[in-house]
């Protein structure tokens, strides 16, 4: 079980791993076109957008719905009947979200004033931020129907998933950092907005991951003709699943957008600043935590639906031992190397050391939630897959609202990174709620032997920590040195940080590479 477990989680890191350069590449060449000034707040605002949305209908409610009835259908059902669940989903699913698209682009000034607030206070005043209220409204009628084409890109790669093919969905991604990387070399420097060029990149971006599936859809024998299908039982399920799921879904993506809403408020960059921190934040959380819930969601599900309550637990257990072994020295490398991070990838440009400065602070304060997001990943599908998707909800409404009140708590002394504080506090107490819960339907609980891991994975982090801190150069060095020389120190920094804390797990008796054979 296991070690069918790693094959797969290996493939997918090494397929996000792809798409997390080409996305680091992608916002470098961002950061030295716009930096994170007022284009930058714009662009990246009508971009979270329909990302937002994207996490509802595609990646996140639809699928942690779908993939556990796909599956149960695919074990309980002959493969007539499967076609027919995948004909009425695609077809639902596809006529719900063409009109939530097509809502979109009409009413995008709407949409623009709700979000950012702050701008279109300013349009209103005739203040000069009211200059970014009209463009992101301009920009979001032509990032929206990027909803569209991902929502049938998550539709293809859940049911991909659902047969052990991994890679495709993991590797599509990849897709939409080349078209925005060639729409800022190419469009953008043309256009007298670069911005717009960067919102066209989004849009056909989109289209190339929708048409890139359907070669892969053909070879299952899985690409089927749409057809309404409300009251099939099988999109009956789904949508009794999903609803509750939406809301459980949405916490994270609503507090992110709140996050937004502040920050329109705040000084200029603040959007800029959060989101290249959050940026670099997703790269550990992509290559681990997405890529360790991906593999174990349809492997939970059929171990739920031929009653492997063991079988169930252990896979549970595999997850948590992998996120504790990967997220624990992820989040601390975070933490320690955020400043030369930043410098090395968005340090020239329009991006200042100023930037670099005060992204860092944010990033650190995201950082300190790295653990808690990562274990959401993996302790969340041990609902999903039970197809309980109304506790993961109230549990998630418990953070959201915490969450809210940790930003008033920590916005006003601390500005946008009190917002990164609040989304990290808010992180860990869903982690927390969601284990809790696990725990007491007696599902899932933490091992002696977890323990025992998580105290050794600690002490190598720590002792990672005391090593890179003792060898990190001061900001006077960094600024001293060539760009070959950053990248330089900064890589021997990451492996030096890598080898110690190997070497100190070996020492206290863990082999990583035995993970396969569930230690």
């Amino acid at each position: 079980m296991s070690k069918k477990l790693f094959k797969s989680g290996m493939i997918v890191s090494a397929m996000t791993l792809i798409s997390r350069v080409l996305g680091l590449v992608r916002d470098v060449v961002i950061a030295n076109l716009m930096g994170a000034g007022s284009s930058a707040d714009v662009f990246f605002f009508a971009n979270k957008i329909p990302n937002f949305l994207r996490r509802l209908f595609a990646e996140g409610a639809f699928a942690q719905a779908f993939v556990p009835v796909l599956t149960e259908y695919q074990e309980k059902h002959n493969a007539e009947e499967v076609r027919e669940l995948l004909s009425k989903v695609a077809g639902t699913l596809g006529i719900l979200v063409s009109v939530v698209t097509l809502l979109g682009v009409i009413a995008s000034p709407v949409l623009t004033a709700l979000f950012g607030g702050g701008w279109f206070l300013a349009w209103l005043n005739d203040e000069p931020n009211g200059e970014k209220f009209e463009l992101a409204s301009l920009m979001l009628k032509i990032t929206f129907p990027y909803l569209w084409f991902i929502t049938f890109t998550a539709l293809a790669g859940s049911i991909l998933n659902t047969r052990g093919r991994f890679a495709v969905s993991a590797f599509t991604p990849v897709f939409l950092n080349v078209a925005i990387i060639a729409a800022a070399i190419y469009l953008a420097p043309t256009l007298e907005k670069p911005e717009i060029g960067l919102a066209w990149g989004v849009f056909f971006g989109g289209v190339i991951q929708f048409l890139f599936q359907i070669p892969f859809l053909l070879r299952e024998k899985a690409l089927v003709k749409p057809s309404w299908g409300w009251h099939h039982p099988g999109v009956v399920k789904i949508r009794t699943l999903m609803i509750p799921a939406l809301f459980g879904v949405s916490v994270s993506q609503i507090n992110l957008l709140l996050d937004t809403f502040i920050a329109s408020f705040l000084v200029t960059g603040s959007i800029s600043w959060l989101y290249y921190s959050d940026r670099l934040l997703e790269f550990p959380l992509g290559l681990f935590g997405i890529a360790i819930a991906t593999v174990i969601l349809p492997a939970l599900s059929k171990r739920h639906v031929n009653a492997q309550d063991q079988g169930f637990s252990q896979t549970m257990d595999w997850g948590v031992k992998a996120i504790l072994l990967l997220g624990l020295p992820a989040m601390c490398g975070l933490i320690v190397l955020a400043k030369p991070m930043l410098m090395v990838l968005f340090m020239r440009g329009a991006f200042s050391l100023d930037d670099v400065n005060m992204a860092s602070y944010s990033l650190m304060a995201y950082g300190a939630g790295l653990l808690s997001f990562m274990l959401i990943k993996v302790l969340a599908p041990g609902y999903y897959s039970r197809q309980d998707t109304k506790t993961p909800v109230r549990y998630g409404i418990i953070a959201m609202v915490s969450n809210m009140g940790f930003n008033l708590i920590f916005a006003i002394p601390f500005g946008y990174v009190g917002l990164a504080i609040a989304t990290s506090m808010s992180a860990l107490l869903n982690a927390g709620l969601l284990y809790r819960g696990l725990h007491r339907a007696g599902v899932y609980q933490v091992s002696k032997q977890t323990l025992l891991f998580f105290i050794k994975t600690l002490v190598a982090a720590s002792l990672m920590v005391m090593v890179l801190l003792f060898q990190l150069p001061i900001i006077e060095q960094w600024l001293a040195m060539s760009f070959g020389e950053r990248v330089m120190t900064l890589s021997g920094l990451i492996g030096l940080g890598a080898v110690v804390y190997l070497l100190t797990m070996v020492l206290l008796g863990i082999r990583p590479w035995r993970m396969k054979a569930g230690f």
